[in-house]
């Protein structure tokens, strides 16, 4: 199994509309590309958030060349829309690991 995480954080002013868009949109349009078989949104704690709010986003495939169809496939256009909407009030990077 792979868990691909993208860490975002945001700016405190878009926190709850960017929260409402990634539970009723975003992750429903990764979902719907039928590549990753469960997700969790996490919101990491102990951290200082006077210049941002964080979450991980975390998706769940079966194997390798899933995910490599799905960043060949569906991740550009997905990653457009979040840049599109939110840009220049969030950070965001992306780790692979292996479910062991």
């Amino acid at each position: 199994m792979i868990l691909y995480n993208v860490t975002v954080k945001v700016l405190p002013e878009i926190e709850e509309d960017w929260l409402q868009w990634m539970k009723t949109v975003h992750i429903p349009d990764v979902m719907k590309t039928g590549i990753f078989k469960e997700n969790k949104l996490c919101r990491l704690l102990h951290l200082d958030e006077t210049d941002g709010v964080t979450f991980a986003v975390q998706y769940l495939c079966d194997d390798m060349a899933s995910f490599e169809r799905y960043q060949k496939e569906f991740a550009k256009a997905l990653q457009h829309d979040h840049t599109e909407r939110y840009k220049d009030k969030y950070v965001a990077f992306r780790t692979l690991m292996e479910v062991l």
